[in-house]
């Protein structure tokens, strides 16, 4: 990694170890003495501090000396910060000096982050909470005995208190978090909630855990590879495929929930949900195998997925269309449709995925495409984008998964772009005749409005990209025919654009996105509550799907909302097992009752 600011000399000491332990002194002396101004002055004049609930009891970063004094001013006192120290030595390289390292001691936790350190100070600056003190997950040296020796005529099995517990969860028992939503996301949160003691249970529509992927068209796998994808505590097989179908990750995901013993209920519907600010609870009526129930939780968890609330367009002609129409996210599957006449609507991965699965199967496919799409080749994207951070290359330099998720948290999205640019100018030369081709084709390319490619559309907008596995290439080889435009209506067999092409159709496939999860709020709470929330995902970029102002964080995930006790959990594997840790430690301080002020809660600047 590499910066563009030209450090300036000053005198000091010179080697890597030397010059952040004299920083980190002078900083711990700083807080110690109260002195934020002087703390502020450790930092470089353009700089970013970014926390992850350690000092701010929230997920913020804050810019430039008066955002550290600002932040300082708001939390030192009450958090007592020390202990500053490396946990590995220090490296350098242009100019930028980074430090691993941990703090001991807050008024309630531990935490650990990274320092990258310039001749002019601290330039990124990231603190992570890890852990509560007296209520450290039971692992390593605090694991459980599991099985009590001695003699005891009330002896209860393990099977036998898991049953007890399952039986009186609901009713007996409230929990303390409801989780709506069994996908990954859920999951993880469920268990890491589970290993710090947290009154808990997920609930979900589908019967088993993984029937979220075993439902989706049969040719989906992950398009991120193995290291990227692992899950809290255990990670896959060494032996497992780079990119997992889909039904294996299923297959996976209900043994997870079953091995860390994450209360679970499927076949469970949350039908509405009020909150109750007197009693500090919410009413949540659901319908558990048809028969109603309320549950009571003191805090509710949307893990409903980003990608979860389909965006289904209201098309004139839709009622007389006498074809089978989907959303992508009920799709079948190509097997179906063999010589039949297929209109894919979208552009995305799903659009290719199924474009390509349908040829694979003898089918007559056309993509309409609305708008331009960033697309990148999966073998280059692994080698340029993720190799450092997620590959057994990375393992071999001693780049953990954890070590790799507190890297990528460590660049701040203001210029989390200027690394992204650089590296998509490599891609793009690497792979121009791939790239020629597409465009000849007449399918419009793009790399993000300033070229930063997928991972800021991702964070951005949640959409407009593909990561291609092979179905660009039958775009470009005019094996899916590919036309423009917007859709003005459906006729009988037909979808007929607005330029009045018609496209003859026996099955058209929405392949239009998801909306925003706020529209989850909306159904399950209310519009009201959803509104005082605001939009969920992007960072406020302005560019497009992703309006300003700048907030420099994902919007409303992870961290308190302005609606009391209502949290969003989702996003990647990636984003559900690096930030469930930190949700879940929020929900355990409210919990045991630890006091939990939030520095700048979110505020609300677009609606949805």
């Amino acid at each position: 990694m590499t910066q563009t600011l030209e450090p300036t000399t000053t005198s000091g000491p010179t080697d890597p170890q030397s010059r952040v332990d004299a920083w980190f002194s002078a900083f711990e002396d700083a807080l110690t003495a109260g002195d934020v101004e002087l703390a502020a002055e450790l930092f470089a004049p353009t700089s970013f501090w970014r926390d992850l609930v350690a000092f701010s009891w929230n997920i913020t970063t804050v810019e430039d000396r008066e955002g550290v004094a600002d932040l300082l001013r708001h939390t030192l006192n009450r958090t007592r910060p020390s202990g500053f120290g490396t946990t590995e030595p220090p490296t350098e390289g242009d100019g930028v000096v980074t430090a691993w390292f941990e703090f001991d001691e807050t008024a309630v936790g531990r935490g650990n982050g990274l320092l990258r350190l310039t001749d002019e100070g601290a330039w990124t600056f990231l603190t992570a909470l890890q852990e509560l003190k007296g209520y450290e997950e039971p692992r390593g040296t605090r694991r459980p005995m599991g099985a009590e020796h001695g003699a005891d005529k009330h002896r209860l099995t393990w099977l036998e208190r898991r049953q007890q517990e399952v039986e009186s969860l609901g009713s007996a028992e409230q929990p303390y978090v409801l989780i709506v939503g069994g996908g990954q996301g859920g999951i993880a949160l469920g268990a890491r909630l589970r290993q710090l003691g947290v009154p808990s249970l997920v609930i979900d529509k589908h019967p088993r855990p993984g029937d979220q992927w075993r439902s989706r068209y049969k040719s989906l796998c992950l398009h991120d590879p193995v290291w990227y994808d692992h899950l809290p505590y255990l990670k896959f097989p060494d032996n497992w495929p780079v990119f997992a179908p889909k039904d294996k990750i299923a297959d996976w995901l209900e043994a997870y929930t079953k091995i860390m013993e994450v209360p679970y209920w499927g076949s469970t519907v949350a039908t509405s949900a009020t909150y109750h600010e007197d009693a500090g609870e919410w009413l949540v009526e659901v319908e558990r195998e048809g028969k109603p129930l309320t549950l009571r939780p003191t805090h509710l968890v949307l893990a409903t997925g980003m990608s979860g609330k389909p965006n289904v367009p209201d098309i004139p002609g839709q009622d007389v269309f006498k074809g089978d129409q989907q959303h992508s996210s009920a799709h079948p599957g190509p097997d179906a449709y063999a010589g039949k006449k297929v209109v894919v609507i979208g552009s995305n991965n799903s659009a290719f995925d199924i474009c390509g699965a349908l040829w694979e199967h003898d089918a007559d496919v056309t993509m309409v495409q609305r708008s331009s799409t960033h697309i990148v080749r999966s073998e280059t994207l692994m080698d340029i984008g993720l190799g450092d951070l997620y590959s057994e290359r990375a393992l071999a330099a001693g780049v953990t998964t954890e070590k790799a998720d507190m890297t990528f948290a460590s660049l701040p999205y203001r210029i989390m772009h200027e690394f992204q640019i650089p590296l998509y100018e490599q891609m793009k030369e690497r792979d121009k005749d791939f790239y020629d081709r597409l465009e000849k084709a007449g399918f419009w390319l793009d790399f993000g409005e300033d070229g930063s490619g997928l991972f800021m559309k991702y964070l951005r907008r949640g959409s407009g990209y593909y990561i291609d596995v092979g179905a660009a290439e039958l775009v470009a080889d005019g094996e899916v025919k590919l036309v423009h435009g917007q859709v003005d209506h459906l006729t009988e067999d037909a979808v007929v654009l607005g330029d009045g092409t018609e496209l003859p159709a026996d099955l058209v496939v929405y392949a239009t996105g998801y909306g925003s999860m706020n529209g989850w709020a909306a159904d399950l709470i209310s519009q009201e509550v959803a509104d005082k929330v605001g939009k969920v995902w992007g960072l406020g970029s302005d560019t497009t799907k992703d309006p300003g102002p700048w907030e420099g964080e994902q919007r409303n995930m992870w961290k308190p909302t302005q609606q009391e006790a209502l949290w969003f959990h989702g996003g990647n594997l990636h984003q559900s097992r690096h930030y469930s840790l930190y949700l879940a430690l929020q929900l355990k301080a409210r919990f045991e009752g630890i006091e939990t002020p939030v520095y700048r809660l979110q505020e609300v600047h677009h609606l949805s």
